[in-house]
């Protein structure tokens, strides 16, 4: 097993590194036109209710009654559910990327996201993360999002990490600004070659 200098840790986001976004507004817009809703409503109603949701302070169910069931609809609950899971696609070389190292290099892995109870649990299993990650600092576990820097700071002690040994991997600019102001050494995360090569560059090397 190798070893990167001063590296014994990734803190990785899901949406947009590892998966697509699970619920953005992209989706939500696919939603609105398949199931023929009011898009500004739906816009409105998701806007008032998605900090509490991915805090875990209301249920799914909750959520769907707040933004798409609060009248009759000529669809059931269970195929809207469906098509929300659907709207989940993999990054597959990026997934293999972070195996990669931390096989290579021992690194533990915890991921850092923002995430619904139930989406977060439908892309654990659906994806096998749970296969790659050691820890799970999701919102909806600790009630805590990003950008507050004490997700960040629980993250450190849940993986038992100083800053200074984590490289964190992350597509969204402020939280990646975020996590650095802590001291975290972060990557902002566009694409699949230029993070690998970022990574490459902090010793962090894999199989071409």
């Amino acid at each position: 097993m190798k070893k990167a200098a001063g590296i014994s840790c990734l803190f990785l986001d899901v949406g947009g590194v590892l998966l697509t976004n699970g619920w953005d507004h992209l989706a939500r817009k696919r939603a609105a036109a398949h199931f023929k809703l009011s898009w500004p409503e739906m816009d409105s109603r998701h806007r008032l209710n998605f900090e509490t949701h991915e805090e875990d302070k209301i249920t799914f169910d909750q959520y769907l009654d707040r933004v798409v069931f609060f009248e009759k609809r000529p669809f059931t609950r269970a195929q809207f559910r469906n098509f929300v899971f659907a709207q989940s696609k993999p990054f597959p070389r990026m997934i293999e990327l972070a195996a990669q190292l931390k096989a290579r290099y021992g690194l533990r892995v915890t991921v850092v996201s923002n995430e619904s109870r139930a989406v977060n649990a439908y892309r654990i299993s659906r994806f096998k993360l749970n296969e790659l990650a050691d820890c799970f600092v999701s919102s909806c576990f600790v009630h805590l999002r990003k950008p507050d820097a004490d997700i960040f700071r629980l993250a450190l002690d849940l993986s038992v990490t100083p800053p200074h040994q984590v490289v964190y991997i992350e597509d969204t600019p402020l939280f990646v600004q975020v996590a650095e102001s802590l001291g975290i050494r972060s990557i902002l995360h566009t694409d699949f070659e230029t993070t690998r090569r970022k990574l490459a560059s902090l010793g962090l090397e894999t199989d071409d």
